[in-house]
């Protein structure tokens, strides 16, 4: 990696050269297209949500990505240019590189090929990272003094070796009991203010802001202009795109939306497209697609302004300063996968989780709505944990307090509620390929050691 800096123009140049653009033949076009578009991402919200630096990145970020890109990745020269505060990724010397830009307050937008900054996007704001909040905890960061006993100090270090799953890669560990931080412990690069992609916790997040804002909508069919009069899946309700019931299809597990995390196309265009495969709310399917469908129709049903609106109603009354949720270039909020946010932010909810959506001594959620996502209602998945309305639901069969429960993401993102606890556990990874971060044996460690 170079630092080359000219006329106030700071630009990291990765190692590749040019020639190497085309060194891939294996790889067809689109592959190192989306490829490009995960490196310009990565590096995107990594510098600038985070204040990562692009060996960092390389090192955490993207070590052990998607096999159908891990091998291209590390071969494609990525330029991040702060003072567009954009970077672009070459990936076909016929073409334009990939692109993502950055916006104060709103994270990075990833372009499709040839590409312009959507309206708007523009940003004048030199990017820095939000200091502490001199409020006390929960709402700042003062007052924060880790008291963990030998035993919870024990169970928090054994998080960042391999006790809990060969190969992960814990960054972030923070235990929360009566409202209180007991651990807090971080990896290198990272610490109290360093934000990581939350992966699918964000779907559990999209939950919540949806109860915030559509609650009223929950059982109505999903406020989706594109599926017309006779469409049948017209009958798919909101409920059932919160609960992974919408009988779409799904080409891969989990429907992994790659061309709109990373490819350039739009929550508009493509989620919209999927036919139906089964009837709603009969069948349990772990889709992407879902979720973005669910906070799609909430943009329909609410209104501009208020769905622009939609993470500041949640992140601010909760003081989860260091957290920014990403759109596509359309604007949609991908709240699926593509929020940034720190371990302490991610305490902070689910905190407010645990307090059935109250905080500081104010319902912001509607009563009920926690228990709506926390109960399991129709079609399950066959094994392991049980499934809510976007929560992930635990109990004895996992060791754990029946009425537990987590969101959960990709790469080891865990926040765990144990209310008859009064536990919040988040763990927060960085975990390679199919390394796999047992979190709930995991969270019952943690647990026994507490009164």
């Amino acid at each position: 990696m170079q630092i080359l800096k000219a006329a106030g123009l700071a630009l990291l140049v990765s190692v590749p050269t040019s020639a190497q653009i085309v060194a891939q033949p294996s790889a067809g076009t689109y592959q190192r297209a989306v490829a490009a578009g995960y490196k310009a991402a990565l590096y995107c919200s990594g510098i600038f949500n985070a204040g990562r630096t692009p060996e960092q990145i390389d090192g955490d970020e993207l070590a052990g990505i998607y096999p159908d890109y891990d091998k291209i990745v590390p071969t494609l020269m990525a330029n991040a240019d702060r003072t567009s505060q954009s970077v672009s990724v070459a990936f076909d010397p016929k073409l334009p590189p990939r692109r993502a830009i950055w916006t104060s307050g709103h994270g990075c937008v990833t372009l499709p090929i040839g590409g312009t900054a959507p309206a708007g996007r523009k940003s004048t704001a030199a990017p820095s990272i939000t200091p502490a909040d001199p409020r006390r905890w929960p709402q700042g960061d003062a007052g924060i003094a880790p008291r963990p006993s030998l035993t919870l100090t024990g169970a928090v270090g054994k998080a960042f070796g391999t006790s809990y799953g060969v190969d992960t890669k814990t960054v972030g560990v923070i235990v929360v009991k009566d409202g209180q931080v007991l651990a807090e412990q971080y990896g290198r690069g990272f610490g109290p203010f360093v934000s990581n992609r939350t992966w699918s916790v964000g779907k559990s997040i999209a939950g919540t802001l949806i109860g915030l804002t559509n609650a009223a909508a929950l059982k109505a069919p999903a406020a989706v202009p594109q599926w017309k009069v006779g469409d049948p899946r017209q009958a798919i309700t909101l409920d059932d795109l919160l609960r992974m019931a919408s009988g779409l299809h799904s080409d891969t597990a989990g429907n992994r939306t790659d061309a709109i995390y990373f490819g350039g196309a739009t929550v508009d265009e493509q989620a919209v497209s999927w036919p139906l495969e089964a009837l709603p709310g009969t069948r349990f399917r772990y889709a992407n697609t879902d979720i973005l469908l669910a906070v799609y129709a909430t943009r329909n049903a609410i209104g501009e302004a208020r769905y622009r609106a939609l993470p500041s109603s949640l992140f601010g009354p909760l003081g989860m300063a260091h957290t920014v949720a990403e759109t596509d270039w359309h604007g949609n909020y991908i709240l699926s996968s593509q929020v940034w946010s720190t371990a302490r932010d991610l305490a902070r909810l689910g905190l407010f989780w645990s307090q059935d959506g109250v905080w500081q001594g104010k319902r912001l959620l509607p009563a009920g709505w926690m228990r709506t996502m926390t109960t399991p209602t129709g079609p399950q998945p066959a094994s392991g944990p049980g499934y809510g309305a976007t929560m992930w639901l635990f109990g004895a069969k996992q060791g754990l307090p029946d009425g537990s429960f987590a969101a959960q993401g990709n790469r080891g993102q865990y926040v765990m509620v144990i209310p008859s606890r009064h536990l919040v556990v988040v763990r927060r990874g960085e975990d390679p390929g199919t390394a796999r971060f047992d979190i709930a044996r995991f969270a019952a460690d943690v647990a026994a050691t507490l009164p």
